[in-house]
């Protein structure tokens, strides 16, 4: 069906079906489940480190358990899904399903892009203003600053979502070009005149990519200059190592997404914004919990203590 051709003598109610990536199911299938088994076991092993090591209770590490959190909540909005339709091929989800998978995964996705500008602001008070970090990084204030990136999050995913399923659909069973229901692939197949919309959406994306991003950009103009300033050769490569995992994140979620949501629709294909969502849903949360752990001494330390403690318990 082509959005521009409604389709009159089909009833009942709206479906979906979505276009697997290729003609091996069962390889497509068992491949990312195995990713997804690995993104659950890395950011659950973070969580589990941070919640139970007391010299990980700071603010950074709070926020990077969130962060594993908020990643292993919008995977799981993606996977049975997604397998389920790679597996039984042209498996149609009703309008609401598709509507409740889009809510969700723009609400994390969305907070995750809000926390990452958190941790940015995090990174400038530690470095910028190390003797009242405590003072200013309280706990009560870390956890408003989450509250408040789910709560902006929730609202912009609830008002995009209710504008999208608002519209008319051309035809009873409908064919997205992605392996998730998003908003850009949805409004394609809409009846009607959807600038407004991809007005709308346009909008969103810049209050969760550009402007979270460019208040990173300021944080780490102001933390690069303290950093210049520190005298001792090591002091400096400590400062900007603490930086160099949280900007590895950065650059991978917002430059992916902003590929899919910023660009222009005539520079763009399905396909392509198909393979680039891979990256955001399943690359980026499989390697984050590499990323801080590998370039993380105190993380990498408490992954060994548990380990060494756990292997004890056994053999005892």
């Amino acid at each position: 069906m082509f959005a521009g051709s409604p389709v009159h003598n089909q009833s009942g109610p709206t479906e979906f079906v979505f276009r697997v990536f290729t003609t091996v199911p069962e390889f497509q299938a068992l491949l990312f489940l195995l990713l997804y088994l690995l993104i659950l076991c890395g950011n659950t092993a973070i969580i589990w480190v941070v919640c139970t090591h007391s010299s990980l209770r700071t603010p950074m590490y709070f926020f990077l358990c969130n962060l594993s959190f908020l990643e292993i909540c919008y995977t799981s909005v993606v996977v049975p899904l997604m397998l389920s339709n790679i597996l039984g091929a042209w498996r149609p989800i009703p309008l609401a399903g598709c509507g409740a998978q889009m809510f969700f995964f723009a609400t994390f996705g969305s907070t995750d892009c809000f926390l990452l500008a958190i941790m940015a602001y995090d990174r400038y008070v530690a470095i910028c203003h190390p003797l009242h970090y405590t003072l200013i990084m309280t706990q009560k204030l870390c956890i408003q600053m989450v509250a408040c990136a789910a709560g902006l999050a929730l609202f912009l995913s609830l008002q995009l979502t209710s504008l999208v399923f608002t519209l008319p659909f051309c035809g009873h069973r409908l064919e997205i070009n992605h392996f998730l229901c998003d908003v850009p692939p949805a409004l394609r197949l809409a009846c009607a005149d959807i600038r407004v919309h991809q007005a709308v959406l346009y909008v969103a994306s810049i209050l969760v990519l550009t402007v979270p991003f460019l208040l990173i950009c300021v944080s780490y103009v102001f933390i690069t200059s303290a950093i210049l300033r520190i005298h001792s050769a090591e002091g400096r490569r400590r400062a900007f190592s603490t930086c160099s995992s949280h900007l590895t994140v950065v650059l991978l979620q917002y430059g992916c997404c902003s590929l899919v949501y910023l660009r222009p629709r005539s520079s763009t294909s399905e396909d392509e914004n198909r393979q680039i969502a891979l990256v955001y849903t399943f690359i980026t949360p499989l390697l984050n919990p590499l990323i801080y752990t590998l370039r993380n001494k105190d993380v990498k330390g408490a992954l060994r203590n548990a380990i060494a403690i756990k292997a004890a318990s056994d053999t005892h």
